[in-house]
């Protein structure tokens, strides 16, 4: 086998390789002599097909279908032997295929980039310093109580937090437009499902009372026709219910599965459970800021073969999201644009993280998985069982495995960074739009 390497471009290659004639028709010889015993031709006995016969009928195909293994096999036996390193699949093109004279062919395809990591030093990280404090607990309650509260029909004025039912009549110079008018709406005040102003209008009405209002599209409104337009609504208001929260006691203590303890083992199970979720949030905060500035900091040339495999998992991803809300067959095919620049940062995230890993030598850390695993199954009911389905998985822990390598990669990245603590609160960390 004779081997040339030639760089087109970038990070393509192409390998210029000949195979002598003699080893692919040997192949093929020997898988028409195969084809003779089992093929049934018509004035032939079985296994007395003359040679002649089956090299015309089968010749053609079965010497393109060797040459393609020919080609794969020499495609790898040459990649190892001139130490290359490709991402992504070949693509093979055949320059010669005859009997009696060398296969030769191309291979193109693209490697790896090499990564050269620098001014790891330089990364500026902020590390939220942050616990779970009575009153964090407390409002946490009160979230829990929401959640399970009932309404209650009142005669006052409406205002935040209440419940409506209401009609309303919407109109745009005059016009009624679609979607503007429904029957028996239900309203939350302060759940801003409508456009700005809606809510204040009506809060401050009682059940019973009718008025019209005046309110103006935002300019990014979604329907073209009515951006930024002003529109009138009469409004009927039906019923206005207030939000009646559940006592906090042993039976509330039971609706989330605390049969035993009342108040304070609800307590102490939502403040593990907050303290966990709290951890989960300040390492991926300080994840994020890690691949930020390693991103910021190295430049990477990125194989487009890895970008378009990244790109079809994430369309994947999102075909299967939008199947739970309409048929597959319906669903269109997503264009690649939608993933590109997410699928090039996370290409380019995998090709820093693994040179971190290699350069610095790291290894699965089992103590590390094991420690992961209780932290997933510690969510659940009975986190035995779920550490042993685990244990008895090898897809879900090898997983596992590489989310611990990554882990311990970024822990190494925050030991070489400029790591600054800062005091914050557990309402600015789990809720950050709101703040």
């Amino acid at each position: 086998m004779q081997v040339s390497v030639e760089t087109t471009q970038g990070l393509e290659r192409r390998l210029t390789i000949s195979v002598p004639a003699e080893k692919v028709d040997v192949e093929v010889k020997n898988r028409l002599r195969q084809i003779s015993k089992t093929q049934r031709i018509n004035g032939f006995r079985p296994g007395k097909v003359p040679p002649a016969e089956i090299q015309k009928r089968f010749g053609k195909s079965v010497r393109q279908e060797v040459a393609g293994e020919i080609m794969q096999r020499n495609f790898v036996e040459a990649i190892v032997a001139e130490k290359i390193n490709p991402a992504g699949r070949p693509s093979f093109v055949a320059k010669s295929n005859e009997n009696g004279k060398p296969l030769e062919f191309e291979a193109t395809f693209e490697i790896y980039p090499v990564v050269e990591l620098k001014d790891l030093d330089k990364i500026a990280i902020e590390r939220p310093k942050v616990e779970v404090t009575d009153a964090d607990l407390d409002e946490m309650f009160v979230t829990l109580q929401k959640q399970h509260q009932t309404w209650k029909e009142n005669k006052r004025k409406s205002k935040k937090g209440d419940k409506l039912t209401l009609d309303f009549v919407g109109r745009v110079d005059g016009e009624e437009f679609e979607g503007g008018k429904a029957e028996g709406f239900e309203l939350e005040l302060g759940a801003g499902r409508m456009i700005p102003g809606f809510e204040k209008e009506v809060t401050g009405m009682k059940a019973g009372e009718e008025q019209t209002i005046k309110v103006t599209f935002p300019e990014d409104y979604h329907a073209e026709n009515l951006k930024g337009k002003e529109a009138e609504f009469d409004i009927v208001l039906h019923k206005n219910e207030g939000p009646v929260l559940p006592e906090i006691n042993e039976d509330f203590a039971k609706l989330f599965g605390i049969e035993e303890g009342g108040v304070e083992a609800l307590r102490t199970e939502v403040s593990k459970n907050m303290a966990r979720e709290l951890t989960q949030a300040v390492k991926a905060k300080v994840k994020t800021q890690v691949i930020d500035g390693l991103l910021a900091a190295n430049e990477v040339d990125l194989p487009s073969a890895l970008v378009a495999q990244e790109v079809n998992v994430l369309r994947q991803q999102a075909m299967q999201r939008f199947q739970g809300q309409m048929d597959p067959k319906n669903l269109p095919e997503l264009p690649a644009e939608m993933f590109t620049e997410q699928a090039e940062r996370r290409v380019k995230i995998g090709l820093l993280l693994g040179e971190v890993i290699k350069i610095n030598e790291l290894k699965v850390d089992d103590a590390k998985v094991d420690e992961l695993i209780a932290s997933a199954a510690s969510a659940y009911e009975d986190p035995k069982e779920v550490i042993e389905y685990y244990a008895n998985n090898q897809e879900l822990m090898q997983q596992m495995q590489n989310v611990a390598l990554e882990e311990q990669a970024i822990d190494l990245l925050v030991e070489k960074a400029k790591v600054k603590d800062k005091k914050a609160s557990f309402s600015e960390i789990m809720n950050p739009e709101a703040k």
